[in-house]
């Protein structure tokens, strides 16, 4: 291609439309596209959901820091017993803090049994426990973890060194996205990402646009969202059709390079979503009650009621998968005080969510799922008693909870030891975990694969169970 000046010129003319583009770098390689179905690096060819699938769509609310389950959902009278009893361990670390002299630490909190189903629910939630029979309680968790990098990794893409997909790249993979104007993949996270960062919505090996894409906590949910000033939309179509046709040509003396097909969609879907975005993203034109109902304007609510009721709005509209990050519950110290704030900045929004998805007759096919990446010890050594007690990491207990979707609605599933130091009923590891969410949304973990580094790879990495007890 040559207009008399040499190609010199022409890949300046280039650079000068990939400046142009530029505005747009903040979802470039971070959103799923509208698939063709004929391209390698588009859906999976054999992972189209079954007809038999119970959920279209995943709402993950990601509780990092490592929630208590002693002192959410599964109470443990025998610690009242033996509070402040002190002791040694010794032998294997069940928490990177564990060892040496240890104290006994009872749940600060009361619990009750809400709900027909009378499910076991801390004083705190004042406002979940009115939706305990929507929600399936899972006791038998367990990853392999205490460390917060390591075991965010593992929750998120099955892997504890990251690298490989998130959840949500896999089921954006195996789905695709409803919208073409939105991701299928959205997260919403904390002002500081969580410990391991962005890898937690990584695409890892998957094709770049099926990578998560953050929206921002403050000022702008996306960068560069509007066009430039005196830059109108006919203008804008121009210079991207010049773009596309350029990037096109180059791309045809380079096939298999996926990064740069995946920054000329995500172009594409960029100028989609300035139009489609700011509507969803606007959610103060949502009725009084309702912003009230998500605790929108009272401070200690405000930021998570803002997320749900957001994650309601982008599901509703066509987004697959949804990840919205609370935190930081990592409560070694004080736990009356963190936890009891932190439960209650959640506790009205996510109320609010469930119950908001079942009066719009979307909770029975939207799978709903709290957790964090571990649990809590029964016991602490940092401090010997008073107010100032917490507790240590614990990957062999943790609380996690499913709702809609398909999943066994008002029952608890599991159980852990007298003391909750370990799952001892209906023990599965995390992998199991995420191969029942697939099947929820009708993809089989052994189908849902991708080659890559000279095998077929999977979620699960090597294979895992449904955990057929979670189910309707």
């Amino acid at each position: 291609m040559n207009d008399g000046n040499g190609w010199a010129s022409v890949v300046n003319r280039r650079e000068a439309f990939l400046g142009l583009g530029a505005g747009f770098g903040s979802v470039a390689l971070t959103a799923l596209l509208h698939a063709d179905p004929t391209s390698s690096s588009s859906l999976h060819p054999s992972a189209v959901a079954s007809p038999l699938a119970l959920a279209k769509r995943c709402i993950f609310l990601m509780m990092e820091g490592g929630p208590s389950h002693i002192d959410t959902f599964d109470p443990k009278p025998e610690l009242a017993k033996r509070h402040l009893q002190e002791f040694s361990r010794s032998g294997e670390m069940e928490s990177a803090m564990s060892s040496g002299k240890r104290y006994f630490v009872k749940s600060p909190f009361d619990f009750i049994k809400a709900g027909q189903s009378g499910a076991d629910i801390s004083t705190p939630w004042i406002h979940l426990k009115e939706m305990v029979d929507e929600i399936c309680f899972f006791r038998g968790a367990q990853v392999e973890s205490v460390n917060h990098p390591t075991a965010c990794y593992q929750l998120n893409t099955g892997n504890q060194f990251g690298g490989d997909p998130a959840v949500g790249s896999w089921v954006t993979y195996g789905l695709g996205s409803p919208n073409e104007n939105l991701p299928g993949f959205v997260v919403l996270p904390r002002t500081s990402y969580p410990q391991g960062g962005a890898g937690n919505w990584s695409n890892g090996f998957l094709p770049a646009k099926f990578q998560g894409t953050p929206l921002r906590p403050e000022g702008s949910p996306i960068l560069d969202l509007s066009p430039p000033a005196g830059i109108s939309r006919q203008r804008q179509r121009k210079n991207l059709d010049l773009l596309s046709e350029l990037n096109r040509q180059h791309l045809e003396s380079r096939p298999g390079r996926n990064d740069l097909s995946a920054r000329m969609d995500s172009y594409e879907l960029a100028y989609a979503m300035q139009t489609e975005v700011p509507g969803v993203i606007d959610i103060e034109g949502e009725s009084k009650n309702t912003l009230d109902a998500y605790g929108i304007g009272d401070a200690s609510t405000d930021s998570f009621g803002r997320k749900c009721l957001l994650a309601r709005r982008l599901v509703e509209k066509g987004v697959r998968f949804v990840q919205a990050y609370a935190g930081n519950w990592d409560s070694h110290d004080y736990i009356e005080k963190a936890h009891g704030s932190l439960i209650r900045s959640v506790d009205k929004p996510i109320a609010a969510l469930l119950r908001d998805l079942k009066q719009r007759d979307m909770l029975k096919d939207t799978l709903v799922v709290w957790c964090g990446e571990f649990g809590r010890t029964p016991d602490n050594g940092l401090r010997g008693g008073g107010q100032s007690y917490g507790r240590d990491h614990n990957a062999k207990a943790m609380a996690m909870w499913f709702a809609g979707g398909g999943t066994r609605a008002g029952h608890t599933v599991g159980a852990t030891d007298e003391i909750g130091g370990q799952a001892v009923e209906c023990v599965h590891h995390i992998r199991d975990v995420h191969v029942t969410l697939l099947h929820l949304l009708g993809l089989d973990d052994n189908k849902l694969t991708f080659y890559h580094a000279g095998r077929h790879k999977q979620l699960s990495q090597f294979g895992g169970d449904v955990i057929t007890e979670l189910l309707a």
